[in-house]
């Protein structure tokens, strides 16, 4: 739950871009999006393993 403290005469534009900032920072939405659906851990992993292929074929491929 995020809480923003608002000041005595603050705008409340000014209040709501710290919201936004704070909540983009904390990454809530993204956690939100990746708990509407299970993944299964071997999904999790071959997508990591994937990755980390591409990543090395990047890296093989400016290497030669």
């Amino acid at each position: 739950m995020l809480i923003i403290p608002i000041k005595e005469g603050e705008n409340i534009d000014r209040a709501l871009k710290r919201f936004k900032r704070k909540f983009d920072r904390t990454q809530t939405k993204r956690q939100l999006q990746t708990r509407k659906q299970f993944i299964k851990p071997s999904v999790k992993r071959r997508a990591l393993i994937q990755k980390a292929q591409y990543v090395q074929g990047l890296k093989d491929a400016e290497n030669i």
